[in-house]
Formats: structure tokens, sequence, C-alpha cells
């Protein structure tokens, strides 16, 4: 007898001790609670990926205005250095007063021909605008794991409450089974056979935490949090707005506001800049300039202009011609299939939105109510033999299920709300 009750009392502070670890880490961390809008706002102040995007922004607008400047001029001089054992020689000579060393002097400038200069701010400009649109596709990659996680983290912390107090009642109909059993009210077949609920039931809840540390740990990389917080959801599951917008109108949002495809836009308008561009590369872009030339020419003082022209006679960019035009071409089949792949996933975001909502809809919240005291008027039924410990056991189970299951649907819920979001690059669904 003594042996049974020191079991007993073993099994009590195991489970006494699992059920107060989520207490004891929340204890020791700093709670963080945050609402999904204070998450975001947090994540849009706090994140280094953002920082480093909006960082690249600039940098392509810089490249912009340095697209726009004109080329330096190029100053050539030439002059002797040495004559008459002398250096730099350029008085006039003192018998005859002819004047005496020479040098040269030209200022040329490169003059552009076919809008080139043009044509790489155009370049330039698109380069700008698709920078924009990444930092965009980064920020909505990133808003929508940090909502995955957030709706996740609630669900989770649901459930989790949910098994702490059903271990509770479990801990509870232990201690009074045992008392039953050391006066033979019970036999040790069920008692045993609670024992292993209550095992499993740990095991779940060792699992349900070690998977909450995960989603803690995603959160507080997005949002920057200390490593020894605990973030704590205040919003609760609701019904979503509902959509007044058909399936085409979201394909038509889709593409007005989905980074990732307006990207693929954005290129194809890179590719026929650049092969215009290209293309001007066979005009050749002229060198004019004055020149001064002091007594190495017909005349002492030469005043003079310099024009240069390259003579494309063998070089026209034919290879770079040919190779932007395959650009073209590569990023028009790569534009086509981006906005197949768009149509298809809003098409597959759209249908199992109006699964789940459907399914919301259908379901008797009441009913959850009532299954909740139904619960625990069983328990007290079982503990006072007004019922099998089988039945009572498939009860729990069930219960177990259900409440899951609920929590699972309003996360799906959620998730298909995100999804649909995501995909049309704008918040349909609030």
């Amino acid at each position: 007898m003594q042996q049974i009750n020191f079991r007993s009392l073993l099994i009590v502070i195991v489970l006494f001790l699992n059920s107060t670890i989520l207490t004891a880490q929340t204890a020791n961390a700093d709670s963080v609670r945050l609402s999904l809008k204070q998450a975001e706002q947090l994540f849009l102040d706090s994140n280094f990926v953002l920082l480093a995007a909006n960082y690249n922004i600039d940098a392509q607008k810089a490249l912009v205005e340095q697209a726009k400047l004109l080329d330096n001029p190029i100053l050539v001089t030439d002059q002797n250095i040495y004559s008459n054992n002398r250096f730099f020689e350029h008085a006039k000579d003192a018998s005859t007063g002819n004047p005496q060393g020479q040098y040269f002097i030209q200022v040329q400038q490169l003059i552009r021909t076919a809008g080139k200069r043009s044509k790489l701010v155009n370049m330039a400009s698109t380069n700008a605008a698709i920078s924009e649109l990444q930092f965009k596709d980064v920020l909505r990659t990133l808003r929508f794991q940090l909502r995955s996680d957030y709706y996740l983290l609630m669900q989770q912390l649901s459930n989790l409450k949910l098994l702490l107090e059903q271990q509770s009642q479990l801990d509870k109909l232990l201690l009074a089974m045992e008392q039953q059993l050391t006066i033979g009210n019970i036999s040790q077949k069920d008692l045993l056979r609670l024992r292993a609920v209550v095992i499993s039931l740990d095991q779940d809840i060792t699992d349900l935490q070690k998977q909450i540390a995960d989603t803690q740990a995603d959160l507080k990389m997005l949002l920057r949090v200390t490593s020894n917080s605990f973030i704590v959801p205040v919003d609760q599951f609701k019904n979503p707005d509902s959509v007044n917008t058909n399936l085409d109108q979201l394909i038509t949002i889709g593409k007005q506001n989905n980074p990732y495809y307006q990207i693929q836009q954005s290129q194809l308008i890179y590719q026929q800049q650049n092969l215009l561009y290209q293309k001007a590369l066979k005009a050749p872009d002229l060198t004019i300039g004055p020149e001064y030339d002091h007594n190495s020419n017909y005349i002492p003082h030469y005043v003079g202009v310099s024009i240069s022209l390259p003579l494309t006679l063998f070089n026209k960019n034919q290879g770079n011609i040919k190779s932007a035009q395959f650009n073209v071409k590569q990023q028009e089949a790569v534009g086509m299939q981006t906005a197949v792949e768009l149509d298809n996933q809003i098409a597959n975001a759209y249908n199992k939105w109006l699964l789940t909502i459907k399914q919301q809809m259908g379901t008797q919240h009441d009913f959850y109510e009532k299954y909740n005291l139904l619960f625990h008027k069983m328990t007290e039924s079982y503990k006072q033999r007004q019922v099998g410990l089988l039945e009572y056991l498939d009860f729990f189970n069930n219960y177990q299920d259900a409440k899951i299951r609920l929590t699972k649907q309003q996360l799906n819920v959620q998730m298909a709300a995100a999804e649909l979001n995501f995909f049309t690059g704008k918040d349909i669904i609030k």
C-alpha cells in the first residue's frame, strides 16, 4: 500500500511540474502582449531586411541621377620640356625676337548621339522602379509570414490552454481514484488506464510547447524582440469581413498590386529599353573641341577645331543587339508564365477562402459552449460512478478532438484570408 501511495505521489509531482512549465517560462521571461496591428508596426520599424531593401532603393535612385550627367570634357596638352639647355623654354630669343619653345592645348567633349544618354536614364529609372517593387515584394512576403506566425501562435496557445485545463481535471480525478483504490472501490486496471491517458496528455502538452517555442523564435526574429521575451497575442479569432468581389475582379486587382507580377512586367520594359540602347550604340559618338598650337604649325599661333568620329566598318554592335533581342523574348515568356501563375494562385486562394467560410458559417458555436458544460458534468458523473471509465475516456477524447478541430478551423479561416491578400497584393479581407 505504501508503494502505491509513493507512485501516486511521484506521478502527481511529475504532472504538476509539466503543467507549470509554460507558466515558469513566462514568469522568467518578459511577456510582450501585442495585437496584430502593433506587431506589424513593430515589424515595420525594426526589421533589418526591410532596412537593407530600402537602402537599395536609394542606391538605384542615385544611379538615375548619375545617368543624367554629361560626360566630362578632356584636356589634352603637349609642350617641350627641354631645349637650349633650359627646361620649359617658352620665352622669345633675345637677339632675334623670335618665340622659342612649343606647346599644344586641346579641349575635347564627347557628344553622345542617337539619344544614348536619355536611353541610359530610362534604363536607370526602370531599375529604380524595380528596386521599389522588390522592396514591396519583400515587405509582402515578410508580412504574410508575420501574420501566419501570429495566427498560428494564437491557435497553439488556445490549444495549450485546453490541454492544461484537461490535465488539471485529470489530476484531480487521478487523486480521487488513488483514494478510491486504497479503500477498494475501484480496480487497479481502471487506475492504470487513467494514468495512461494522463501520460499521453502530458506528451501532447510537451510537443505543443515545443511547437510554441519554434513559433516564438520566428516571431522574435521578425520583430527583433529579445530572446528572453514571450510574445502573447491579445487578438481573438473572429470572422473576417465579407468579400463582394468576384474572381475576375480579384485577378485584375492582383495584376495591379502584386509586386512580383509587376517586377516581371518592369523587367520586360527594361529589356526593351536595353534593346533600344544597344541599337543606338551602332551610331558613332562625336568628339569635338577647340585646340591651340604654339610654335609648331605653319603659323606661330594656330587656333583650330578637332572632330573625331569612329568609322563603324566592322563592329556595329551586332552581337549585343542580338543578345538583347533574345532577352526580350525570354522576358516575354517569363511574363506570360507569371501571369498564368498569378491567375491560378488567386483562383486557388479564392476557392479555399470560399470553402473555409462555408464551413465556418455552418459551424454551430453554441454547440461548443454546451460541449464545455457537458465535459465538466461527465467528469463529475464519473467521480460519482454514474458512468463507466471507458465511456468517460471516450467522451474525453472526443471533446479534446472537437475543441482542437474548432481552433484549427478558426486558423484556416484566418490563413485563407491572409493567403488571398498575399496573392492579390492588397488587403481585400480584413
